[in-house]
């Protein structure tokens, strides 16, 4: 057994990274390994099977850094590859690690949130597809109505650092009337995307007052606190030396430039080929 069992982080590209600083700000005293796949990215209109197969080669990846635990900070991922890897990967090989996904803490308390009954959905097209929210919520909260709304520019937008100039309202504009549209009574907004927060003063503009928009990084981060104290085998499992590191299937000084401005702070990463 590896001396070193950091918790392993796992996106698609740089979203993720939001919901990572919510986790270490929450639990700052444990290791931790990012991996962005940057190099196959954007998962989110790719075919379920290309996304399973993309995300099990990244947790394979991560269980061989030694991590016993994994969490697909990626919708997408959650939505098109989780319960297809925990349900027979991890049951067909016997192993005692474990992936956990956003969508389930998200779902969990959509319902406590909406005052109206009425939740809307912010998501990539793939997420969106999936159903895996509309599915979910109702698992929780059957009288809850869900509105979905792909809005496939966004991702685009943020990764290329055109989200903060005037010409990405129109697109942001035009996918909150989009869902608004669906129903007049959608007093919740989840934003369904980890790269969505960084919209969120572009949002607050075009979203009416007194609609609650809702960023999954701090949701998850509490989430996985209480994952941890249910489960102290894992927790014993999990080292606590302090440690972060960020690793990139696409070139690392490309993706340093990019991902401090979705960690908050100076990234150094390396590359690793999957």
């Amino acid at each position: 057994m590896p001396s070193s069992q950091p918790i392993g982080v796992f996106d698609s590209g740089y979203g993720g990274l939001t919901v990572l600083k919510s986790i270490v700000e929450k639990l700052p005293g444990y290791d931790f390994i990012y991996l962005g796949d940057n190099a196959r990215a954007p998962y989110g209109n790719r075919s379920f099977e290309t996304v399973y197969q993309y995300t099990r080669e990244s947790v394979q990846w991560f269980f061989s850094k030694g991590c016993p635990l994994v969490i697909l900070a990626c919708n997408t991922s959650s939505a098109k590859a989780l319960r297809t890897i925990q349900q027979q990967d991890l049951a067909s090989s016997g192993t005692s690690n474990r992936v956990l996904g956003v969508i389930r803490p998200t779902t969990e308390i959509a319902g406590l949130l909406s005052k109206t009954g009425s939740v809307g959905i912010l998501a990539t097209s793939g997420t969106v597809n999936s159903e895996s929210y509309t599915l979910e919520i109702k698992k929780f909260f059957p009288e809850v109505r869900v509105f979905q709304q792909a809005c496939p520019l966004w991702v685009p937008l943020i990764e290329n650092n055109e989200h903060l100039n005037p010409g990405a309202d129109y697109f942001v504009q035009k996918y909150v009337d989009e869902l608004l549209e669906q129903s007049s009574e959608i007093d919740t907004v989840l934003l369904a995307c980890t790269h969505y927060p960084l919209l969120m003063d572009k949002l607050k503009k075009y979203f009416p007052r007194g609609i609650q928009l809702v960023a999954q990084g701090d949701i998850v981060a509490e989430s996985l606190q209480k994952y941890l104290a249910h489960h102290p085998e894992m927790d014993a499992r999990c080292s606590k030396g302090h440690q972060l590191t960020f690793y990139t299937t696409d070139d690392n000084i490309d993706f340093d430039r990019h991902a401090g401005y979705f960690y908050g702070s100076a990234v150094r990463s390396e590359r690793v080929f999957l």
